[in-house]
């Protein structure tokens, strides 16, 4: 769907801040010039690299699955990690994913649903800790941000959020983190909210689902953008022409701040050429990653 093409339907259940999730006339992103650095402003990547309808088309016939994540961070700069959401990992594995990776490229990390998936977030300190102190600084500068995603059913209550926001680490290890909030309730679309999240310096994800309320745009100091809307029918997930819109949005994101974009859910199986058809419109290609 086009970024530009939003159904006021969708809006119902959220307020007013949250009515409208693109411009209608958003300015053509602006080319890469001749001899541009190999990676953009804004991060473009996908959710995971193990998807079985990826193989063959994303992936080379018959490339190795050990390779995928080498293959995949050679197309892309960025990947989302759901597993993290799910399983607990070693410090080796986060070691061995950024021995795997080119320089420049980042991960972002879900974290532990056992964080964020309770009635009471104040008592999430255990387990914020532990998903923390797993060993995520392995990945170096390639540790990017850590999402915490929250069910569509978990409304907001400042003061249980707040306490929550309070138990987020600044650091693992010596590296510094960038938190992002993916609140899924429409009751998170209010001011006392956003000064929340201000006052304590977390971002909150910017969607263009139907299913999940969002800002007008990117909340924190980096802009995080989750794009879901992709459509089987569209080789490229999106249409050009709104492809075109995400890439002057994300033009306009990254000269104010760090941005990430993710092609993730929707039509999965076009996340890959979706995202690559966003780093063609911002000036980046495969041979400049390799080189």
């Amino acid at each position: 769907m086009s970024p530009s093409t939003k159904p006021a339907a969708a809006k119902k259940a959220a307020p007013k801040a949250a009515s409208k999730r693109a411009k209608k006339s958003a300015p053509a992103a602006d080319a890469a010039p001749a001899g541009a650095a190999a990676i953009p402003a804004a991060r473009v990547g996908i959710g995971g690299w193990t998807y079985e309808p990826w193989r063959g088309s994303f992936y080379p016939e018959g490339l190795a699955h050990a390779k995928e994540l080498q293959h995949a961070s050679r197309q892309l700069t960025a990947i989302e990690v759901n597993g993290t959401y799910y399983s607990s990992f070693k410090a080796a594995t986060f070691a061995k994913w950024r021995d795997e990776t080119p320089e420049g490229f980042v991960f972002s990390l879900k974290a532990n649903r056992f964080a964020t998936n309770r009635k009471l977030l104040a008592t999430a300190g255990e387990s914020i800790s532990r998903f923390i102190d797993s060993g995520i600084e392995e990945l170096g500068a390639k540790l990017g941000p850590i999402v915490w995603q929250f069910m569509p059913t978990k409304a907001f209550e400042a003061e249980d959020f707040e306490a929550f926001l309070a138990l987020l680490p600044q650091k693992a290890g010596s590296r510094r983190l960038q938190h992002v909030m993916d609140v899924r309730h429409p009751s998170f679309m209010v001011p006392e909210y956003r000064a929340l999240a201000q006052a304590h310096g977390v971002s909150t994800v910017f969607t263009d689902a139907e299913k999940f309320p969002s800002f007008d745009e990117p909340e924190g100091p980096i802009a995080y953008a989750r794009l879901m809307e992709a459509s089987a029918k569209e080789a490229t997930g999106y249409a050009a022409h709104a492809l075109d819109q995400w890439a002057a949005r994300a033009t306009q994101w990254s000269a104010q701040r760090p941005t990430y974009v993710f092609f993730i859910n929707g039509a999965k199986e076009r996340a890959p050429a979706a995202a690559q058809g966003l780093l063609r419109r911002l000036g980046w290609s495969p041979q400049q990653a390799a080189a």
